[in-house]
């Protein structure tokens, strides 16, 4: 794998986005100032606006990204396992030991952030302490790290920045709009301002239209730069780091299920967590759009490429199958959903099927015994 090819062309795509990025942002700024204040210097004067909050948010990124997420520093003594493992994955990477910070939150999680490997933070959550052991721990930071080293990095704090930047116009450009609206009432009615009227309901209807539209495309943009191919490759990056495929592998099986999703988080940086926090699942408010915009290939291709690494055959299901006959029946009338576990199948008494804490899997087995 050469991997300075593969910085080169991160360097390149790098530029690329930015460049999009900012044609998209000064677009959405040009548009929104024609349409409330008007004429060419405002247009231009957005762009310049619009030029200096895409810059203030890139080099603000690292910390707007672990503000946003609740992160705080890691203390040195209490989490010194944390710190030996970042270091020791640092230098297997040979880039500077980035800031090290931790989550309190019990989802399993992490992320790296920063606009280059000399202004880099990894961050983990507490539930991803608690439930991996070292070697799932290494591998987790490692794919981190190789984040860093790739320079996916400088493409997610392209990411943070746009999407920031954009949302914060658009909430401008709504507020404008109620204003505006606001201090038309109590004028006197004649048919000249009836007619102004409804076209400034008209204006206001289509520039909403048209930034409620640009926003989530620019969304889908950002986290299509941050492609599915850059998770596997920080998988197959972290395998390469740690020498060991299992713990990468491991750590991501637990993941998968593991259902508790973190917190404090958001579709701006959604696509810097090691697994997707946003919900996908089918039926749930806002999973189609999460589905429609996703960053992460599902965690099951990613776990399947890592066991034909080692050599293991494709992944049979979430954690070990039951090997005694089991007695658990599915829990119903419960104010809360069942805990993940193996479950009599309803739909074949004579097997187990996998429930998720959500939803029916199709991972299914027959007990022995």
């Amino acid at each position: 794998m050469d991997f300075r090819s593969l910085q080169s062309r991160n360097r390149w795509v790098t530029r690329a986005l930015v460049a999009a990025s900012f044609l998209l942002l000064a677009a959405v700024a040009a548009f929104v100032s024609v349409l409330t204040i008007g004429g060419v210097f405002a247009a231009v004067g957005a762009v310049a606006l619009a030029g200096v909050m895409s810059f203030a948010g890139y080099y603000s990124s690292d910390r707007l990204a672990l503000s946003a997420t609740g992160a705080q520093p890691a203390d040195p003594d209490q989490f010194r396992q944390l710190h030996n493992v970042v270091e020791e994955m640092a230098i297997a990477a040979g880039v500077p030991k980035p800031r090290v910070y931790v989550v309190d939150d019990p989802a399993p999680n992490a992320f790296a952030t920063g606009r280059n490997p000399d202004h880099a933070a990894i961050a983990v959550t507490t539930g991803l302490l608690e439930k991996m052991n070292r070697s799932e721990l290494t591998g987790v930071v490692a794919h981190e790290m190789a984040h860093i080293r790739n320079l996916d990095i400088r493409v997610m704090t392209v990411a943070v920045a746009t999407a920031g930047a954009i949302a914060i116009i658009a909430d401008l450009f709504l507020r404008l709009i109620i204003l505006g609206g606001a201090g038309s009432r109590g004028r006197g009615r004649s048919r000249s301002s009836s007619k102004n009227d409804g076209a400034i309901a008209l204006i206001a209807l289509v520039g909403f239209v048209v930034v409620v539209v640009l926003a989530p495309m620019a969304a889908g943009l950002l986290r299509a730069a941050v492609s599915r191919s850059r998770e596997r490759l920080a998988d197959a990056s972290a395998v390469e780091l740690t020498r060991d495929p299992s713990g990468i592998r491991r750590a991501l099986e637990k993941l998968h299920d593991d259902v508790t999703v973190v917190r404090r988080t958001s579709h701006a940086t959604s696509h810097l967590w090691i697994e997707s926090p946003d919900d996908t699942q089918p039926g749930h408010r806002g999973s189609f759009f999460n589905r429609m915009f996703e960053t992460h290939p599902p965690l099951t291709e990613r776990i399947d490429v890592l066991r034909r690494m080692e050599g293991l055959t494709p992944w049979a299901g979430p954690t070990s199958s039951p090997t005694e006959p089991t007695s658990l029946a599915f829990p119903t009338g419960e104010p809360t959903m069942p805990p993940a576990a193996w479950y009599a199948d309803p739909a074949d008494v004579a097997q187990v099927r996998w429930w998720d804490g959500q939803r029916w899997t199709d991972y299914v087995s027959t007990p022995s015994g």
